[in-house]
């Protein structure tokens, strides 16, 4: 997964700060919050979790058929 720098957060900065995240989410889609320097958390649009959830459902899927395959 493509991250953009400027749409990465810092734990202590997004608890700090939330409304930041929340300006992200709105300018940009969405954030990432990191953790220890790593991405952790994504915050995302709610309008947008159902597609991110069948995003992941299919490649769950996809990843279940291959194994399965083998």
């Amino acid at each position: 997964m493509m991250i953009q720098s400027e749409t990465m957060v810092s734990i202590a900065d997004a608890s700090r700060d939330f409304s930041r995240v929340a300006r992200l989410v709105d300018e940009k889609g969405s954030a990432v919050i990191l953790k220890n320097n790593a991405p952790r958390y994504l915050v995302i649009d709610f309008s947008r979790a159902e597609e991110y959830q069948e995003a992941v459902s299919y490649t769950h899927l996809r990843a279940h058929e291959t194994r399965h395959d083998l």
